[in-house]
């Protein structure tokens, strides 16, 4: 399919901060058409997981989303830092949203948020055999509620549109699958 790619011109930088990077890219077009001003967001890549406790319980957040406006329910996640694997992210993640450790992890998919204007990846997990370990240990800025929830009530919320993330919902949608709960 590399027919359809599109050549890269040019690159600029609009804004690089760490929760808005904004370039705009001139390209041509494999018919030759320029598009001269093609914007993109960089953001860092991010991992979630449906994370099940060592007694088969559904780890669940809520937290205020501020572009949202309101609290969502969520799967425990976050962005991978630079130089980490996605299960090594997905692993500190765990530990410092929830408290918990998990004797095994297992890759679901790769996903972008949505890769017409985003260049970022979102790795989905499932995580089985969770142990509490710690307390949470919260980023400056984040307030997170933990709810614990059996597999059946994990598709049930999201039969009934209860996660306002869209990524978060493949990667359950993917895990309720590998746990035989749908087919």
């Amino acid at each position: 399919m590399s027919h359809l790619n599109w050549e890269k011109i040019s690159s600029k930088y609009i804004i690089q901060k760490n929760w808005a990077t904004l370039r705009v890219d001139t390209c041509r077009m494999p018919d030759g058409t320029i598009i001269p001003d093609y914007y993109v967001l960089e953001y860092p890549n991010w991992v979630n997981a449906v994370a099940l406790t060592e007694d088969n319980q559904v780890i669940l957040l809520r937290q205020y989303r501020h572009a949202a406006e309101e609290v969502v329910l969520e799967l425990p996640g976050g962005c991978i830092e630079e130089n980490e694997s996605p299960e090594h992210a997905l692993r500190r993640e765990l530990l410092e949203e929830t408290g918990y450790e998990f004797d095994e992890v297992e890759f679901l998919s790769e996903l972008y948020a949505n890769p017409a204007t985003a260049k970022n990846k979102t790795f989905c997990f499932i995580a089985k055999g969770g142990k509490k370990v710690a307390e949470q240990k919260l980023d400056r800025g984040e307030e997170i509620d933990i709810e614990l929830v059996s597999p059946e009530k994990l598709k049930e919320l999201v039969l009934n549109n209860a996660f306002g993330q869209a990524l978060h919902t493949s990667g359950i949608f993917y895990a309720l699958f590998k746990l035989g709960l749908i087919s």
